[in-house]
């Protein structure tokens, strides 16, 4: 903490001038400012420091023998104070041009690759800096200030502490390996018998796991047999036959697409969820940021489920202007 009173770098700055031109009045042209208002700085400056630095006679103002000492002192802090404003500068022009952004693994996957394109389309010279998580771990890069922008899954609800916009609704299906007998039932999957088989599932924190054990509370815990911390491992192990798994409707396309793997129908099973884009509460996005936000709320992809049994996917929801 700086002790009181002290010197502003105005007053060093107007100091240096008047040593350097010997005049008050050479010194206020060149700062733009009047003779008066310099002449003032100065007797404040001397006030603050308790000693004489000018000396006023008819050839013009001098500096005293303590005020020597001072402008010597002085310039090192102007010199520091030149050197702290241009790093500043510099950072300032490196965040201009460089976004951090969190992404849940579903969103980094299948969407944010398409927006990210568009960015660099709009803004050149951006540099993205992109972390994939679950969407817990987005939150919190968020909360302490890790990432500019995070995008992340689940409920309607606002998380705490963030404002946030809806880019689109998603929904969550129950796949299978076309050999397991759910793919050939005639009649839809229950909540009990979901909660009762073994699944393959996501780990803790992840958006996924978070709607499918909101789903079947109203039937106890759910069970499973493999927890996998990415959806690319859950699709390998469902297609090995190790079990059901609940995914995105988003990831699980190409499987369904090719017939790797079936959509089985659901009865009494909410697993729809929501994407949508967070920043932290009471701050507006970046540029980049509102940038990248406008174009994941302008691509409203609508996906199309090859499989005669998958239940239809969520429409894009309507959104909220991006403030």
């Amino acid at each position: 903490m700086l002790p009181s009173p002290a010197p502003d770098l105005v007053e060093l700055d107007l100091l240096d001038s008047v040593a350097e031109l010997g005049s008050l009045g050479r010194a206020a042209a060149r700062h733009g400012m009047s003779q008066p208002a310099v002449s003032m700085r100065m007797s404040q400056l001397e006030r603050r420091l308790g000693i004489r630095v000018l000396r006023r006679d008819a050839s013009g103002t001098r500096l005293t023998p303590a005020g020597e000492r001072v402008l010597a002192l002085a310039r090192r802090v102007l010199r520091e104070a030149t050197a702290l404003l241009a790093e500043v500068g510099s950072i300032a022009a490196e965040e201009s041009s460089r976004l951090r952004v969190a992404a849940s693994l579903t969103i980094a996957e299948h969407l944010l690759p398409g927006w990210l394109a568009e960015l660099h389309r709009q803004t050149a010279e951006v540099t993205v800096l992109m972390e994939m998580a679950n969407s817990a771990t987005v939150l919190s890069r968020v909360r302490d200030h890790s990432a500019d922008v995070g995008f992340v899954e689940g409920h309607s609800d606002q998380p705490a502490g963030m404002d946030s916009v809806i880019l689109r609704g998603d929904r969550l299906l129950v796949v299978v390996r076309p050999d397991h007998p759910w793919a050939r039932r005639g009649c839809p999957v229950t909540g009990p018998e979901l909660a009762a088989a073994e699944l393959i599932v996501r780990e803790e924190g992840s958006g996924t796991r978070e709607i499918l054990r909101d789903a079947l509370a109203p039937w106890g815990m759910f069970r499973w047999r493999l927890e996998l911390a990415s959806t690319s491992a859950i699709l390998a192990a469902v297609r090995r036959g190790e079990g059901p798994a609940v995914v995105s409707a988003l990831a699980v396309a190409e499987d369904l697409g090719t017939g790797r793997l079936a959509a089985v129908e659901t009865e009494g099973i909410d697993l729809s969820r929501s994407l949508r884009a967070v920043w932290l509460a009471g701050r507006p996005p970046s540029t980049l940021a509102g940038r990248l936000i406008a174009i994941a709320s302008a691509h409203k992809e609508r996906l199309t489920i090859h499989n005669e049994n998958a239940a239809s996917p969520a429409p894009p929801v309507r959104l909220p202007s991006v403030r």
